[in-house]
């Protein structure tokens, strides 16, 4: 590491500590194996015996089932091929539903501010009457259900009412396209469709009926629509030619209970997607136990989310961290759901949100803090933040100075978690811990029951040097395979043909001597000038320092025989690329790193591709510049900029 030297910037209160759901949960362990006596040995437990791990996961969770596992782990050396929790029976809805008080389960918040409330005993019954909806239409076990839904109350119940019934839920926001959409859910064949009619974002209404008439005339398994009205309600005129539909407050309530069908550990839950940028997007399929048992693990011992906490994620349905969000509802705590621009009507309008609703969990992205920062932001000297204690970031490495930001400008005293894992496992790979300390440029920790590593090219384990974020032994959260991939060929190639029996992640990381990791951006992005491995990351957290500079996309050149380093900046309002800004951009990125990371181009454009969750799409402009096609432009939000980095004449001189 070279700026992000480890400054320690938060020490967890030992009173506080003691009290934590995790402490808790060592201390219970520790009392059945002498071995475990503080976290560091309690994380190596938990590696060394996963199955006793996770079986404690399990009971001191009460997780709900209706039959005991015959065995905790079949196959525990099978990487992949490994059996959880064999024979046991329980169902994912029931589980997030085991609390049906008068506590607010849900609150709604949209950019215009419009506020809607449910409990918990409200939320159980809206789910039984759309999943007894869902069962007089037919839907049964192992049916796709699709939404093309907001972050609204209804696509949780929704989800809830599907996974009840033992089917498989999958959603897109409405923000994606015709063709993204149907180059997602055409591959699951969805019997019934959730829609909604439209979405605010930046103080706009945009309509997408036009976008569900055509997905639901080039998808034939579409059954139904149930439609969600959220901007003026359609005309009849304007919704002809969706089929059959209806809308979601014309469904009837019925007498019947709420059924919660039974089901294998295995079980389909979720089909979620890969981002697309490099061919079809591939469906990831996970299971109901596994996201279960991992989300519990990652809720109560990580982030110590208990009822009284109010948990909040800006989040979008088409991104992994929707259905994180949706299992705090098995800790019985209230979850906000934000929907629209996170900087309408003002940049600091969540902070504003943050205090209204006392929200105790803050996660949001390493993006919005980076805007924030450059805009400087101060939330603490506006809003009453008393009541946060934890901020978590992920989407992409958190830059060390941006650490220091959020203690400087949003609360000195909070855990501050950089999280990484991703739609691969629905969950993390490295994340909080609110019994250690935050330092700088950091993530915390490993998470627990998950044997995190870092491999050199050779596949060796290393300690304070650059490689392969990797995962020696199996997880509950392991995806199922991907679907309709009887053979797994592209399952295997996607994950273990790195290294043989070991997952490979894509992460170009470092595991710090204090048992700390840092991210340095995807290890297919790396950039290799004279053979040296370096990690994008490591230049972006320099080039944010450039006042002049809002965002920035690095990619490696191939060039006389080697590769040069190539930085593409969006330049402020008013600012100019001259002599003297690329000097500083240079002298700022060699002064905090070495002279290998300065980029032998900088080169202005007006935008930069992104994908559709708002991660930059390094290798879309990678191929661009080496005359190769970029396979699907319908996975990037904005694909009209890869234009800007076409046939540029600066990339064809010294």
């Amino acid at each position: 590491m070279t700026d992000s030297t480890g400054k320690l910037l938060w020490q967890p209160d030992s009173d506080k500590t003691a009290k934590t759901q995790l402490a808790e949960f060592i201390t219970r362990v520790s009392a059945e194996c002498d071995s475990v006596n503080d976290y560091d040995t309690f994380y190596q437990w938990s590696v060394d015996h996963s199955d006793l791990f996770w079986d404690r996961v399990w009971q001191w969770s009460d997780v709900i089932s209706s039959r005991s596992a015959d065995k905790i782990l079949i196959q525990p050396d099978a990487m992949p091929g490994a059996e959880w929790f064999p024979g046991s029976q329980l169902n994912y809805a029931e589980n997030m539903l085991r609390f049906r008080d008068d506590k607010t389960a849900l609150i709604f918040r949209s950019e215009s501010g419009q506020v809607r409330r449910l409990t918990y005993a409200e939320l159980f019954e809206e789910v039984r009457r759309i999943a007894n909806y869902l069962k007089s239409e037919g839907v049964s076990v192992g049916d796709r259900v699709a939404g093309y839904m907001s972050n609204t109350i209804e696509t949780i119940v929704a989800m809830l009412a599907t996974a009840s019934l033992g089917a498989i839920w999958s959603s897109c926001s409405p923000d994606f396209g015709v063709k993204g959409v149907k180059e997602r859910f055409s591959q699951i064949e969805p019997c019934i469709l959730f829609a909604i009619n439209g979405y605010q974002f930046g103080g706009k209404d945009i309509p997408v009926v036009d976008t569900i008439r055509d997905v639901v005339k080039s998808i034939p398994s579409i059954r139904s629509v149930v439609m969600v009205p959220f901007i003026d309600e359609p005309s009849a005129m304007e919704v002809s030619g969706i089929g059959d539909f209806v809308w979601w407050k014309q469904i009837e309530s019925t007498d019947d209970p709420l059924e919660f069908v039974q089901l294998d550990f295995d079980h389909p839950l979720y089909i979620l997607y890969s981002s697309g940028t490099t061919g079809a997007p591939k469906c990831i399929v996970h299971g109901a136990g596994g996201t279960l048992l991992q989300h519990l693990k990652e809720h109560r011992l990580h982030c110590d989310i208990k009822r009284e906490d109010v948990l909040f994620y800006f989040t979008t349905c088409g991104w992994m961290m929707w259905n994180w969000l949706l299992s705090g509802l098995a800790s019985g705590c209230t979850l906000l759901l934000y929907d629209g621009s996170p900087f309408f009507p003002r940049r600091r309008s969540l902070w504003q949100v943050a205090e209204e609703h006392r929200i105790s969990v803050f996660g949001t992205s390493a993006r919005y803090l980076a805007a924030l920062a450059k805009a400087r932001i101060k939330p603490m000297e506006d809003y009453d933040l008393s009541s946060l204690r934890a901020v978590l970031s992920t989407g992409s490495p958190l830059a060390p100075d941006h650490f220091e930001y959020v203690y400087s400008n949003v609360k000195s005293d909070l855990m501050l978690s950089s999280i990484s894992g991703g739609t691969d496992i629905v969950s993390c790979f490295v994340l909080g811990n609110p019994m250690r300390p935050v330092y700088k440029g950091e993530i915390q920790c490993r998470g627990l029951g998950m044997a995190v590593d870092v491999y050199d090219e050779d596949g060796s384990s290393v300690v304070g040097q650059r490689g392969e974020l990797v995962c020696t032994r199996p997880f509950p959260s392991m995806p199922l395979g991907f679907w309709n991939q009887p053979d797994d060929e592209k399952f295997h190639q996607a994950y273990f043909s790195r290294f043989k029996g070991v997952w490979a992640q894509g992460d170009f990381a470092e595991l710090t001597p204090r048992d700390g990791i840092v991210i340095y951006g995807r290890s297919d992005a790396v950039l290799n000038p004279g053979g040296v491995r370096i990690g994008t990351a490591e230049i972006y957290r320099q080039v944010e320092k450039v006042d002049e500079i809002t965002e920035s996309l690095c990619i490696g050149q191939i060039w006389d025989h080697d590769v040069r380093i190539v930085l593409f900046v969006v330049l402020v309002e008013g600012a100019v690329l001259d002599s003297d800004l690329k000097r500083k951009i240079r002298q700022v990125i060699q002064t905090n790193t070495t002279r290998r990371h300065v980029p032998k181009k900088i080169i202005s454009v007006a935008d930069i591709p992104r994908t559709l969750s708002g991660k930059i799409v390094e290798l879309a402009v990678r191929d661009i510049v080496h005359g190769a096609a970029v396979k699907n432009t319908e996975a990037l939000a904005n694909p009209e900029s890869l234009e800007h980095f076409r046939n540029l004449t600066e990339l064809a001189e010294n």
